[in-house]
Formats: structure tokens, C-alpha cells, sequence
């Protein structure tokens, strides 16, 4: 920073607010200089800036406190910041908020108005929901590094059982954990179809037989299959709960809900079975037994567990609930309206098919749909162009969405990739950081490093110190701020 206009500073008189108010000061930030005046610093007297007006005046300790370096030829003081984060943050002098340029990393930018001291409020809402997404990925990439140095570390401390239940539940939960793992997803992915075959197949009649009352059942072989995958999916079930180190958030998962639902059925109709026929009449017990029966359509719900692709899918139309409650109004109106509208303009025609008004509710549903299926159908003029506008309006509210829900898919599909990616890119220089100084290294010596990153509540320094433009906050005690030649390009 150099003083501007005279070769040293102005002197203070008995008015020293006033001549602070009348300097001039020129700051180089990376070599990109800018000049200052006192009446616009001192707005924000708790900043960097504004301190640097009164920093002679205590020598140089309180000079190389603020700056990094001073020429006191020039009466230059230097920083070696980001420029451009440093041009942003000047704003708040004079628009009095501050506006991140796009390309800066969000939390590099956090970490340039912590240094000038410039709090974070003045950040607009556009760009703080830009922080918040940021510091939401890093702790997601922070959760995934987690959990895989927990799996390759082994806490000697732990009895036999905890060790056997960490193993169980990576062996069921995480395919990509061992080859063993994987041939056991595979074969419960096979187990899952071959149920839902076996569910379709069975009401088939040329494969059904006739029982002792004469009433067709399913083969006995196609029933002998389902209680083969019924068993499989009970034993895989009960592990998983018993191995499971938080069973009550594992009992309320949704995933876990829709297993109980498909294992539950086949008990209760079993136990209806054997058992109801002394409560109730025979025919009582058959029709809850069909009734359950059905209820096995949710284990198709399964292969979401070994899809990544429906796992998105489901995760992606949870971010579009606002599209979608958009596109369900607009349909509940147009219903509403175009229902009302063919039932009062049907009513001149003596055979007319449209006899109330929330009897017309279904022709509207499969006229906006675009479904028709001709069962109702308006027979007069006003009627007809009625059901042409309805069937129009349907087209275009369903459209309407379509484009932000697929933006949506798109947008979580891709930071998935660039989160796996990136957690992988940390634990590589991890693993890069802990081998300084070695020619080579061991998985059983990156595992002993684990463990002794164990005593410490966020692991060792060694597997956790990294300079890198990825580096991971969440994974370490220290704070770290990036100089200008560390920023995110």
C-alpha cells in the first residue's frame, strides 16, 4: 500500500478524523493496485482496509501485522491475494453488499472476506445459497472420505463382535467393498427378479392347477420358488438389521420399509392360511390372502438398492416436488374448469354421457392427459370445442415441467460423478501425503496409519494435510487459507 500525494503522511492535528477522512491510500493486491480514500473506509471501521489507515502510526509490528510485505521507499504495502476475489469485495465501499464474479470458488471467496475482515452478511442471498450449495458438497465429499478411511481402518480396541459386525454390514451394504461383496449384490439383484417372474408367471392359467375346493392356485414349483426367495430375502434382512450400526435410523429408512413390505405379505398370508380358518369363514381368509398376495409388487421396489440410475432418478424427482406440485395445480384447475364447462354444454342434447358434474372429472383427467379413451365423449358443437381447448391446455401444462425436472435428473447425475470423483481424488493425496519421505507403501501400513489416526477425533495430520486445490476443511482442526496462487482457477 502506498501513500498517495505527498511523500509521507499528513500529520494529525487536533481534527485527526477529519484527515483520515481526507487520505488517500493505494492498495496492490497481487499487483493490481487500487486507490482508497478515508471517508469510504471508514464506513466499515473493523475491516482490514480501515485499519491500514492508522498503521504507521504503531511501527512496523503493526504494519507486517496487516500486510505482507512494505516497501518504505515506495510507502507501498503488498498483499499476495486474488485479485479478482479482492475486486468483488471492494464493493461493499461503495454499493454496500458484495457480489462473488462467476468462476471464483465460493469458499476460497469466504476465505478472502475472513482476511479482510469484511463479514459475511454483506454477501448478496444469490451468492450465500451459492456458499451454502459449495459448503453442502464438501461435507458430502468429507462424509464419502469418511466412511472409506472407517472401512479401511480396523480399531484393534473393539471386541470380536463389532469387528464381525462392520464386516457383515460392508459385506451386505457395499458391493464395491470386496469381489465377495459384489457376487452377493448380483446374486440378491437375481433373487429380486426372479421373484417378480415368478409373481407375473403364477397368474397365468395354463400354469395353474385346481385344488381340492376347485379353485385354480398357483404351481406348486412356482410356490416352492417364492418361498426360496422369500427365505433369501429374510436371512439377507435380518443381517443387515442385526450388522446395522444404527438400527433405528435403519428400520425407518424408506429403502428398508418397502423390504419390510415385501417379505411381510407371505407371513401373514401363510399365517392366514393355517391359522384364520378357525377365526373366520374360508372365504374371508381367501380373499385377505389375495389381497396381501398383491402387496408383493413392492419388492420390484428393490432393485433400487443396486441401481444407481433409479436411485438418481428417485433423489431427482424429490428436488422437482415444486415442478410437480406446479403441474398437478394446473391439471386440478383445468380439470375443475373444463368438467364444469362440457357438463353444462351437454345438457341440450338428449343422450348426453355427461350426467354430473364430478361424473365429468374422469373425461377431463383422460382429455388433458391426452389418454381418451372414448368411453364419454361430448356429442354437441359448444361440447366438442370445449374438449379441443381441454385437451390443448392438457399439452401444455404437461410440458410446461418437463424441461426443469430433466434439468434437475441432469444436474444431480453430474454432481454425483464429480463428488465420487473428487472424494477419490482426496484419498489419493491422502495416500500421496502419508508415503513422504517412502518409496512405497503397503495397504497394511496405509491401514496401521488409519489406526493411528484413530486417536484423533478427525485422523492423523499425515493422511490429512493436503495443499491442494480439493482440499477438504471438514477433515482437519486447522484452518487453512489459500494464498492468491492457491485459488481455484
Amino acid at each position: 500500500i502506498k501513500m498517495a500525494g505527498d511523500s509521507s503522511f499528513p500529520d494529525m492535528d487536533s481534527d485527526g478524523s477529519e484527515r483520515n477522512e481526507e487520505t488517500e491510500i493505494v492498495v496492490n493486491v497481487g499487483g493490481v493496485r487500487q486507490v482508497f480514500y478515508g471517508d469510504n473506509l471508514n464506513q466499515y471501521p473493523e475491516t482490514r482496509l480501515a485499519e491500514l489507515i492508522n498503521c504507521l502510526s504503531g511501527g512496523y509490528d503493526s504494519i507486517f501485522s496487516l500486510c505482507d510485505d512494505y516497501d518504505p521507499g515506495k510507502r507501498e504495502f503488498y498483499f499476495d491475494r486474488d485479485p479478482d476475489a479482492f475486486k468483488c469485495i471492494i464493493d461493499v465501499y461503495y454499493f454496500g453488499e458484495i457480489h462473488m464474479k462467476k468462476g471464483i470458488c465460493p469458499i476460497c471467496f469466504k476465505n478472502e472476506m475472513e482476511f479482510w475482515k469484511v463479514d459475511l452478511k454483506f454477501l448478496d442471498d444469490c451468492c450465500k445459497a451459492h456458499l451454502s450449495e459449495k459448503k453442502e458438497e464438501l461435507e458430502e465429499i468429507a462424509r464419502r472420505v469418511q466412511l472409506i478411511l472407517d472401512d479401511l481402518g480396523v480399531d484393534a480396541s473393539e471386541s470380536h463382535w463389532k469387528r464381525c459386525q462392520k464386516y457383515i454390514w460392508k459385506f451386505l451394504e457395499k458391493p464395491e467393498s470386496s469381489y465377495p461383496a459384489r457376487v452377493i449384490a448380483v446374486l440378491s439383484f437375481l433373487f429380486i427378479l426372479t421373484s417378480s417372474i415368478v409373481m407375473c408367471v403364477g397368474t397365468i392359467p395354463d400354469l395353474q392347477i385346481i385344488d381340492a375346493e376347485g379353485n385354480r392356485v398357483e404351481h406348486p414349483t412356482l410356490e416352492s420358488i417364492e418361498t426360496a426367495c422369500i427365505g433369501w430375502f429374510t436371512m439377507e434382512y435380518v443381517l443387515r438389521l442385526i450388522s446395522s450400526p444404527n438400527k433405528l435410523h435403519f428400520v425407518l429408512s424408506f429403502m428398508n420399509i418397502v423390504d419390510v413390505l415385501a417379505i411381510l405379505p407371505f407371513y401373514v398370508s401363510l399365517t392366514l392360511t393355517h391359522l384364520g380358518a378357525k377365526l373366520m369363514e374360508l372365504s374371508n381368509v381367501q380373499q385377505a390372502v389375495q389381497a396381501l398376495r398383491i402387496m408383493r409388487i413392492a419388492r420390484i421396489f428393490k432393485l433400487a438398492r443396486h441401481s444407481s440410475g433409479l436411485q438418481t432418478l428417485t433423489y431427482a424427482l424429490k428436488r422437482s416436488f415444486k415442478e410437480l406440485g406446479l403441474l398437478l395445480m394446473y391439471l386440478a384447475v383445468g380439470i375443475f374448469v373444463f368438467s364444469a364447462l362440457g357438463y353444462t354444454m351437454e345438457q341440450s342434447h338428449p343422450e348426453t354421457l355427461f350426467k354430473s358434474i364430478p361424473q365429468s372429472f374422469w373425461w377431463a383427467i383422460i382429455t388433458m392427459t391426452t389418454v381418451g379413451y372414448g368411453d364419454i365423449y361430448p356429442k354437441t358443437t359448444l361440447g366438442k370445442l370445449n374438449a379441443a381447448i381441454s385437451f390443448l391446455c392438457g399439452v401444455i401444462a404437461i410440458a410446461l415441467p418437463i424441461h426443469p425436472i430433466i434439468n434437475n435428473f441432469v444436474r444431480y447425475y453430474n454432481k454425483q460423478r464429480v463428488l465420487e470423483t473428487a472424494a477419490k481424488h482426496e484419498l489419493e493425496l491422502m495416500e500421496l501425503n502419508s508415503t513422504e519421505g517412502k518409496a512405497t507403501i503397503s495397504k497394511s501400513e496405509l491401514e496401521d496409519l488409519v489406526r493411528e489416526g484413530k486417536e484423533d477425533p478427525f485422523y492423523s495430520s499425515r493422511l490429512k494435510v493436503s495443499h491442494s486445490d480439493t482440499f477438504i476443511h471438514l477433515l482437519s482442526e486447522e484452518k487453512h487459507y489459500r494464498t492468491r496462487l492457491q485459488s481455484c482457477k
